[in-house]
């Protein structure tokens, strides 16, 4: 894992841990679906909003995008920093207007396993609402909660390394279709598309949702 559940550093810390620039586990489920989509939305500009340290900013410039990674982790910024220089990433918080070099309007706006630790995720849909261009998509992804799959996280003992309660700015959010769908529409969003990714549909990992912004 690229973050740290050590309880001494979870205790001393002001933010989301990052202790190294390598890609998370995640990323073997969240890639491909997340490019095949920008690809076909033909977008060209993208913010990585939650950016982290970076890894995923660098897949999307490693796939001609051009792109800006945006997280309030300074410890995620300064490893992006260090491991991929080529790419403007800039610390802030969501909760704040967006500085006005970094405004937009994007083609597209990324969100890959960041809403479930906000306790306030309103704030980063309507951030990346306003950083899009008229029709421009968010793509957003959390972790999938379902009855059969919680089910058999129960039943193999497996609810705290999904859930990761130790983990100071760990998940605090657990989304379904529904209430996932709502905090899109709610920002102005119309629901494009919505797709269960790593295993099978019934046990996926994640969920991602595509919304649009009106023209």
């Amino acid at each position: 894992m690229s973050s740290s559940t050590d309880s001494t550093v979870s205790i001393a810390s002001r933010e989301f841990k990052w202790t190294d620039s390598a890609r998370t586990t995640a990323h073997g489920y969240l890639v491909p679906p997340t490019i095949k989509i920008l690809r076909e939305l033909s977008a060209r500009t993208v913010l990585d909003l939650g950016c982290g340290n970076g890894s995923f900013s660098a897949v999307l410039q490693s796939q001609g995008f051009g792109v800006v990674g945006c997280d309030v982790s300074e410890s995620g910024i300064a490893f992006a920093r260090q491991a991929h220089p080529s790419i403007d990433f800039f610390e802030h918080d969501i909760s704040q207007p967006m500085p006005s070099r970094y405004a937009g309007p994007y083609d597209a706006v990324v969100a890959l396993e960041v809403v479930e630790h906000l306790m306030l995720p309103r704030q980063l849909v309507g951030g990346a609402y306003k950083a899009l261009r008229p029709g421009g998509v968010l793509v957003l992804s959390t972790p999938f909660h379902g009855y059969w799959k919680n089910m058999a996280l129960a039943l193999t003992d497996r609810f705290d390394d999904h859930w990761h309660p130790l983990r100071d700015f760990g998940h605090v959010k657990f989304f379904s279709r529904k209430t996932l769908s709502l905090l899109a529409q709610e920002a102005g969003f119309s629901i494009k598309d919505f797709i269960r990714v790593g295993r099978i549909p019934l046990f996926a990992c994640s969920m991602i949702v595509v919304a649009a912004k009106p023209q």
